[in-house]
């Protein structure tokens, strides 16, 4: 008898530790629901939209003029298709002629952070996970913002972030940390940029140096705007829009049409060069939401997003010049779908993580070389890819 006891205690402890891990995987389950499911099916998405139909003509010219790169960062297939049942199932995003993936691996990780990410599509090199726009061993890299700069073209920075944020830093900056955002706001005073729009005034006024970088701006003749209604209102041939003093709003608290206004303004201005444009624009609180674990605050993100792809498209389709790329630096969350209602625009989702993964991600491409974005491929391809499209490389397609 005393044998059996033994046997079964040690058989207790043997299985006890897998019996926890079972239990605390299904609490973790619970939790993944940012709201209950109740909250969630009342919720109603202010950034839903109707997509219109668009037949997009067929662009036989092989080099683009113009370059708009979107980045919806932190978006993977599941923000993707989160966004597209929220939105009773359709998204501007589906009418993409070419469509492929990207591998997203940085330097010195498996999983990349934004600024390792979004250097490998500004530079086309690996550099370690929170560096900007310079190598592993710190040596600045020539981005393709500055590339068009000596070729003549107009460039442009929009974001939903600070402007000094990582994706936009990595295009105009060569900085050891991403976090280096004062630094980063000076390197925007001397590169020449002409428009950029999103947050962060703090870091131009408000330094530990005590330069007001605002002031140098508009000796620089940059149109200074700094409230959401003057983004609309006000023109110039160099915007500096610094709508926030920190970082801006998500759209669940406030931010409003920020994203396609600032969108259209950018290539308002930029589309007057004669010689063309770059343009980058991110969706930087998609990503946002996804670290929170809270679906609704990155679907509404995600659909914000789209809204201003179906702008660009227009354009893009109307001007036959302009090549659009929609892209992620990386997946944040581990997201999954696990239920949901794509009639009612209802989506239940659970998080792996609350930090970012390697998924595979996805490329979208319409105009001028948008074959060339097609298949599988790594991350810093994004850049060769836009070279060859701009015919920098002498291929002279």
């Amino acid at each position: 008898m005393l044998v059996w006891i033994r046997c079964l205690l040690m058989g207790l402890l043997i299985i006890m530790p897998y019996v926890d891990s079972l239990s605390q995987g299904k609490r973790k389950s619970k939790k993944e629901y940012f709201y209950d499911k109740k909250t969630i099916e009342k919720y109603k998405y202010t950034s839903a939209h109707h997509v219109q139909d668009m037949d997009l003509p067929r662009i036989e010219t092989k080099k683009a003029k113009n370059i708009i790169l979107l980045i919806g960062d932190g978006m993977g297939s599941s923000q993707i298709y989160a966004g597209m049942v929220a939105n009773k199932g359709k998204l501007y995003l589906e009418y993409f002629p070419s469509v492929g993936f990207i591998k997203t691996h940085s330097a010195n990780d498996l999983i990349t952070d934004s600024a390792a990410g979004a250097t490998a599509f500004a530079t086309g090199n690996k550099t370690n996970n929170g560096m900007i726009g310079v190598t592993p061993d710190n040596q600045p890299m020539v981005t393709i913002l500055e590339m068009a700069e000596e070729k003549g073209l107009s460039t442009g920075l929009v974001a939903t972030s600070t402007i000094t944020h990582a994706t936009p830093a990595c295009f105009i900056s060569h900085e050891f940390s991403r976090h280096y955002y004062e630094q980063i706001a000076a390197d925007f005073v001397r590169n020449g940029i002409d428009v950029f729009i999103g947050g962060g005034r703090s870091h131009f006024s408000n330094r530990l140096d005590r330069l007001n970088l605002l002031d140098i701006l508009k000796e620089n003749n940059y149109t200074l705007i700094d409230t959401l209604i003057d983004l609309d209102v006000i023109h110039g041939d160099k915007i500096a829009g610094l709508l926030w003093y920190n970082s801006p709003p998500s759209i669940m608290d406030g931010r409003g049409d920020m994203l396609p206004l600032a969108s259209t303004k950018a290539i308002n201005v930029l589309s007057k060069n004669s010689n063309g444009f770059f343009l980058m624009v991110e969706g930087s609180q998609i990503d946002w939401g996804n670290h929170q674990n809270n679906i609704l605050y990155q679907t509404e993100e995600m659909l914000d997003f789209d809204k201003v792809i179906g702008r660009i498209l227009e354009f893009a389709a109307t001007d036959r010049e302009t090549l659009v790329i929609v892209t992620s630096d990386h997946e944040t969350g581990g997201l999954a779908i696990s239920g949901g209602n794509i009639k009612k625009g209802i989506v239940h989702a659970d998080y792996t993580t609350n930090g970012h993964t390697a998924d595979l991600i996805p490329v979208f491409a319409y105009g001028p070389s948008a074959e060339l974005f097609q298949g599988i491929f790594d991350n810093t391809e994004i850049f060769h890819k836009m070279i060859k499209a701009f015919d920098w490389d002498g291929s002279e397609q």
